[in-house]
């Protein structure tokens, strides 16, 4: 099947990144387990990281690159293989933790690595129709490979996030005032889709991790590089020069060898290759964040195709570049410490502690957390409209704990502040991890709040540091996922509230 299309452009407003860990590549030719792998490195989830806490980082800072508040998004549109709920809240726990309004519309999209293209595409089509004014597209992802399958050595995690808005005629025009800055930076201009019936990397329901493909030159030669070169093809439409060829691709590649042989019958530059030789195969997150690479080194003007692939299908669109996109960044600006292996197969889950974890005491559905929850995702105070002293958190205090009085107002807390006091606990049992700083912080707008500190920080944390709170997994009970935020040391972009 094939399909192209020049739909309603809509505008780029700006991009963000995130990226996890990165371990030291595996020896030469060889994953953990004597399988054969790709090159480069390879980006990991910590144990208190996943598609969500990536998602999150992205987000917030194409939000703040963009200059749009949370509250004036439309609605949210997040592609990822694997959310952390199977069925349960995923897309309404990142909202709620982004700040966005309770009415924000959008959608949540998994099941493969097309998930990303499948969100954006979504989110386009909302912004062409009217029916959204402000969309904010997030595509994260972390899969999981088997231990010793040629995955492992290849597979990585990663976040991209676009704040896109309808076409205007600032757009059309760089030196317009109007719209962000001096007209849009980027278009979003021509899309294709092509699929088909043929199985690539799967999991299955019962399967904790994602198998490789079963026969690595088949899907090579018969899949993966007539689809997508197809479907990349097919940007210009069946009668061609709909939209200028595009001279830079940004691609979903599993193991980091396809693109270029894709890239070679398209014509061009594969400029995702920074991104895959860094990170790893990013999944659903790979056509999105190899653009924000390109963005922030392209020469403009310039075309940028972007093409998603897995479960088979591929999507490839088309954005024109006029100037230097907000939030455009390079890699290395977002990847974090590196880790050993031991350690990043234990943040994978595929080592199990000895211990049993220490319970919550509380399931995650009871009536606590469902009072709780949204106060403590969308990190909220109660302010006292007399003394102005702010309360945390507002269901357990009733009353202002500076003068007793009872006249509140709840308010969204800064997320950025300075370590009052802290300590590092060198043992843990699980599911923490050592060492772990526990931390008092006067955030900026006045409250005090205790959180985790970062393991990454305990070595360097002192009194009166300036931190910012990031969203993290506390821990996993009953199976279902906890969140809560860390100080991490650095003044960084806040995320949702504070602004």
């Amino acid at each position: 099947m094939t399909g192209a299309s020049v739909p309603t452009p809509v505008v780029l407003l700006g991009v963000g990144a995130a990226a996890p860990s990165r371990p030291p590549p595996p020896p030469a030719g060889a994953g953990a387990g004597g399988a054969g792998g790709g090159r480069g490195t390879v980006a990991l989830c910590d144990a208190d990281e996943d598609t969500l806490t990536l998602a999150f980082e992205a987000a917030g800072a194409a939000l703040e690159a963009a200059g749009v508040d949370p509250g004036e998004v439309s609605g949210l549109w997040w592609g990822t293989t694997r959310p952390p709920f199977a069925e349960g809240p995923s897309q309404a726990l990142l909202a709620t933790a982004l700040g966005l309004a309770p009415t924000a519309t959008g959608l949540l999209a998994a099941g493969s690595p097309h998930a990303g293209m499948e969100a954006l595409v979504a989110a386009w089509d909302a912004l062409a129709a009217g029916h959204a004014r402000v969309a904010l597209v997030v595509a994260s992802d972390a899969l999981v490979p088997g231990l010793g399958t040629a995955g492992e050595s290849t597979t990585g995690a990663g976040a991209a996030a676009f704040v896109l808005g309808p076409l205007d005629p600032a757009a059309l025009d760089p030196n317009a005032s109007g719209g962000n800055g001096a007209g849009a930076p980027a278009r979003l201009v021509a899309r294709a889709t092509r699929v088909m019936a043929a199985v690539d990397r799967y999991r299955g329901d019962a399967d904790a991790v994602t198998g490789d493909v079963y026969d690595g030159r088949l899907f090579r030669e018969e899949v993966y590089v007539p689809l997508l070169s197809g479907t990349a093809a097919d940007l210009g439409g069946p009668e061609g020069g709909r939209v200028a060829a595009p001279g830079q691709w940004s691609l979903s590649d599993p193991d980091g060898k396809l693109g270029a042989a894709v890239v070679r019958r398209l014509g061009g530059s594969l400029v995702s290759a920074a991104v895959q030789d860094a990170l790893g195969d990013t999944g659903a997150a790979a056509a999105l964040l190899g653009a924000v690479e390109a963005l922030a080194a392209t020469e403009v003007p310039s075309t940028v195709g972007m093409v998603g692939f897995g479960g088979g299908r591929a999507t490839a669109v088309a954005l024109e570049v006029t100037r230097p996109v907000p939030g455009a960044t390079t890699v290395s600006a977002v990847a974090g410490r590196r880790v050993d292996y031991l350690a990043a197969v234990k943040a994978r889950g595929q080592i199990e502690p000895m211990s049993e974890p220490i319970p919550m005491g509380v399931p995650p559905g009871s009536a606590a957390f469902v009072r709780g929850n949204v106060e403590m995702l969308a990190m909220e105070g109660a302010r006292c409209r007399v003394c102005g002293t702010i309360s945390t958190p507002p269901t357990i205090h009733p009353r202002c704990t500076g003068c007793g009085g009872a006249d509140l107002k709840v308010v969204r807390l800064a997320r950025t502040g300075r370590v009052q006091t802290f300590v590092v606990n060198q043992t843990m049992p699980p599911p923490f991890q050592a060492p772990l700083p526990l931390v008092v912080v006067d955030l900026d707008d006045g409250a005090r709040i205790m959180v985790q500190g970062t393991s990454a920080d305990a070595e360097t944390l002192a009194i009166d540091d300036a931190v910012t709170l990031i969203l993290r997994r506390y821990a996993t009970e009953r199976g279902v996922p906890v969140y809560g935020y860390k100080a991490r040391r650095g003044a960084e972009v806040p995320v949702g509230g504070g602004r």
